[in-house]
């Protein structure tokens, strides 16, 4: 049965004044070159992902063959593959309180053993049949006195009381930030936690499988209607109910608010600077958001928002309905998706919560009577609370540790023959849940000599390449002078510090040809002239080139922003399915085709030398590039628990076993402190018959 009356409110609230919001809350500040070519880029590729967003759906047909597959991609990045287990709820009522229409059970379940989810159960009185049944997912608006935390399930109690006034059983839970055992929501937004990206965890996924065993256990209640399951939420519960309607059908209409934008706002716009890790998905599949909306389709769906939501921007809403809306069209079911837009800020009013109620009253009851806002006696938080004390085997505050699990520690093989199958194996899965995010058709490369100088039987070149068709990069390619063609080329992948240490002692020598690096170098030499090229002519020994390079983001390329925005400019890349690690990979793998190009340089052996967080950049491009023949790599870090971070590498495989892969293909000559952190790529490089080999030596004593 349909309701013209609901939709015609719908559209009508579209009459209100609209105040849009600014969208650009925390622009990109274009102060730098390497600014301006990283704002370029993102927008690039979100307008790149935002066209092919839904582009390859044309018919119903379309849409039926594809959607269980974007449903199990939607549920492995919310790291939900394989799905936890669904072991015993050991549901537990604390509490039972009374009010004249309904009563509210105070309660605790365990999603997972020891992940336990603290809940307010709100039971219509006098029910004569099973009754529909609302979810309702909190914001973030936690309720913390005196160092103790009440849930913000106590903050949102009003709709409790209203759905269960109204003839509905509600269950309102609490999140994992903000329940009444605080866990985590902002591991990379705050905490520094990059190797979330390498686990493939989001708090998203913990939140969607709550709702999950939440629907588990209002199934068993007697009063609950399974057929007619609702869930909303508004801002971070908005968020969550757009997981739990997208991946369980048992949500029959849903009512998210203030919960989804698409990427040019949080990329572009950079309100993803206002959010929190739960409410992004491990974008891996580098989807736009109308995808996960689409989800829902043909379910009936209410969008709701303001006009003037800074963190959720109207542009951005109404850009995800329309491109939701053809999905609805192809079902012939356009009137089960609604948009409703109210005058406000980010911001809980009636404005928006009539029109919830009213959705579900049609969806859900068949009915549509006057809404009652009407207030009833609220109750103190604390006689909302469930624990008294809090459990002592909760792993809710370090449940990020635990909840994706990494990729079993990989026996070497027996054999060649076994090796080869799981070499091959794991490079294709990092291609597919890592390495997504490269471009699938490289860039035409532009190599474009910008200066030569030589002084004292040394020359210096700079050579610009594109790594992406908006990301210009240099090489500085040092030689012997004369000579027309390096037997090795050295290839030196530099983070911040070397790249200032490096070219400084350049400029020592070569003066004014790098006049455009000047202004990003100390004022003084580092080393004298003469020292310096002394230095200079041992490393260009026997026709060895030298190329110095600098991935995004470093030296020519620095960003201005300062260390909290460098943290949301990562962000962004990983909501475009990247990492910015995976992407300076990215840019190591074009430099060494970029040389090919250079004539002195074209059929030189080509090593890669680097330290750190960049050796393992390094290892991983070479892993991926024939041309490369060695690495010497200084002091690795040992594990994608620290960094760097790729999406989901975990899952794969961690640092040693990315190095026994590079050792299948060229040499690999780690200086470390401890050997038997090496001890895999050493046993595998035993294995007769490889192209490359692994070698361990101590690391200098610095």
């Amino acid at each position: 049965m349909k309701f013209p009356g609901v939709q015609l409110l719908v559209l009508g609230t579209l009459l209100l004044t609209i105040r849009l919001a600014t969208p650009a809350n925390y622009p990109l500040a274009i102060k730098t070159p390497g600014d301006r070519m990283l704002a370029e880029t993102f927008r690039a590729e979100t307008e790149k992902l935002s066209a092919r967003c839904l582009a390859d759906i044309r018919s119903l047909d379309d849409w039926k063959s594809r959607r269980e597959e974007y449903r199990r991609e939607l549920i492995d990045m919310l790291g939900l593959n394989p799905p936890p287990p669904r072991g015993d709820l050991r549901v537990t009522v604390t509490g039972k309180l009374e009010r004249e229409e309904f009563t509210v059970e105070n309660l605790h379940f365990q999603s997972l053993p020891g992940l336990y989810v603290t809940a307010n159960l709100y039971v219509p009185k006098n029910l004569s049949k099973p009754a529909p049944t609302i979810l309702y997912l909190n914001g973030h608006g936690g309720v913390i006195s005196n160092g103790v935390s009440y849930g913000n399930k106590a903050l949102y109690q009003h709709y409790g009381a209203w759905f269960a006034r109204s003839g509905y059983v509600c269950l309102v839970v609490d999140t994992l930030q903000l329940g009444e055992i605080l866990g985590l929501h902002h591991g990379t937004y705050r905490e520094g936690m990059w190797w979330w990206n390498s686990r493939g965890y989001s708090p998203a996924g913990v939140e969607a499988w709550n709702c999950v065993r939440a629907l588990d256990y209002l199934s068993t209640r007697p009063e609950v209607d399974t057929n007619r399951f609702g869930a909303t939420g508004r801002s971070g519960g908005g968020a969550y109910s757009w997981w739990i309607a997208a991946i369980d059908d048992r949500i029959k209409a849903v009512a998210p608010t203030a919960g989804i934008t698409d990427l040019h706002n949080h990329v572009i716009d950079g309100t993803v600077e206002g959010h929190c890790d739960c409410m992004f998905t491990v974008n891996t599949r580098r989807w736009d958001y109308a995808q996960i909306a689409a989800l829902v389709a043909p379910r009936p769906l209410l969008i709701v928002n303001t006009d003037a939501d800074t963190i959720f921007p109207l542009d951005g809403v109404v850009r995800v309905h329309d491109q939701t809306r053809r999905i609805y069209e192809l079902f012939g079911a356009s009137t089960n998706l609604g948009l409703v837009i109210a005058p406000g800020p980010h911001k809980d009013t009636q404005d928006l919560q009539v029109p919830v109620f009213r959705w579900f009253n049609a969806h859900l009851k068949g009915v549509d009577p006057i809404v009652d806002l009407s207030p009833t006696g609220r109750f103190s938080p604390q006689e909302l609370k469930v624990f008294r004390t809090l459990p002592v085997d909760a792993v809710n505050t370090n449940i990020h540790a635990t909840f994706v699990a990494k990729a079993a520690a990989a026996p070497v093989p027996p054999n060649r023959a076994e090796w080869s199958a799981l070499a091959a194996r794991w490079k294709q899965e990092l291609l597919e849940r890592s390495f997504a995010g490269w471009p699938t058709e490289p860039a035409p490369l532009l190599v474009e000599r910008k200066f030569t100088r030589s002084v004292a039987g040394l020359t210096l070149e700079g050579f610009d390449f594109n790594s992406e068709p908006t990301m210009r990069l240099r090489l500085y390619v040092l030689s012997k002078t004369g000579t027309p063609s390096a037997r090795k080329t050295s290839l030196r992948v530099l983070d911040d510090v070397q790249w200032s240490q490096e070219l400084a002692q350049l400029r020592s020598v070569f003066g004014d040809a790098l006049a455009e690096e000047s202004s990003l170098l100390a004022s003084s030499s580092p080393v004298l002239s003469a020292d310096a090229q002394k230095a200079l002519r041992k490393l260009t020994a026997d026709d060895v080139a030298v190329v110095f390079f600098a991935p995004r983001g470093i030296g020519l390329n620095a960003w201005s922003a300062d260390q909290r925005r460098i943290v949301q400019i990562r962000r962004r890349f990983m909501l475009l399915g990247q990492t910015l690690d995976s992407m300076r990979v990215w840019d190591v793998r074009q430099a060494c085709r970029a040389m090919r190009l250079v004539p002195a340089l074209s059929s030189s052996e080509l090593s890669l030398v680097a330290s750190g967080v960049m050796a393992v950049n390094a290892a991983c491009a070479a892993v991926f590039e024939d041309s490369v023949k060695r690495l010497d790599l200084d002091r690795p870090t040992v594990s994608f628990e620290r960094e760097p971070d790729y999406l989901n590498v975990l899952r794969v495989l961690d640092v040693p076993q990315l190095l026994a892969l590079a050792a299948e293909r060229c040499v690999v000559n780690v200086a470390s402190d401890d050997a038997t952190a090496w001890d895999y790529p050493a046993r595998v490089s035993a294995l007769a018959g490889r192209r490359g080999r692994f070698e361990w030596r101590a690391a200098t004593r610095r």
